[in-house]
């Protein structure tokens, strides 16, 4: 253990002592405490109200009506990926789907996400590409390089 070295001290103002509030008017935090003259936050306990709160008024949770439907539960996410990033990346010959994908970079996560083939771009190398979606301008390029295209079967 290092020995106690009285050169390295903390700088001045570091350390401060604890605020003691309600021990007296001349210790300058008496009476109040701090904390002002009545209301909601110079309660004990009730500083804060819930979440939300808006001093009373109607709270917009409330305001706006929540009636109807909403897809955002089974609303589907692609993760798009251009020709030009699989001619870069991809080799001729090789196979493109979510798994070589994942082993390149291009996509990331536990769970693979679903994969859609976009046509920016230019490609020369001829690929298997099987992937969720396909745009026809990537598909079109794709089979123009001499590769082929097999988009997965929708499960619905």
């Amino acid at each position: 253990m290092a020995e106690y070295n009285p050169i390295l001290t903390a700088p001045q103002g570091a350390n401060k002592k604890p605020k003691r509030v309600g021990r007296g008017s001349s210790s300058g935090l008496g009476t109040t405490a701090g904390k002002g003259n009545k209301g909601q936050q110079s309660r004990s306990g009730k500083g804060s109200p819930y979440v939300g709160f808006e001093g009373g008024q109607m709270p917009l949770y409330r305001r706006i009506a929540h009636k109807g439907f909403s897809n955002y539960p089974f609303k589907k996410e692609y993760v798009c990926i251009n020709v030009e990033l699989l001619d870069s990346k991809f080799n001729d010959g090789e196979t493109v789907n979510k798994e070589t994908l994942h082993a390149k970079g291009l996509i990331s996560g536990k769970v693979l996400p679903l994969v859609k083939v976009l046509g920016n771009g230019d490609i020369k190398k001829k690929l298997t590409v099987a992937v969720d979606k396909v745009s026809e301008t990537a598909k079109a390029k794709i089979e123009k390089a001499g590769g082929s295209v097999t988009v997965a079967e929708k499960k619905e």
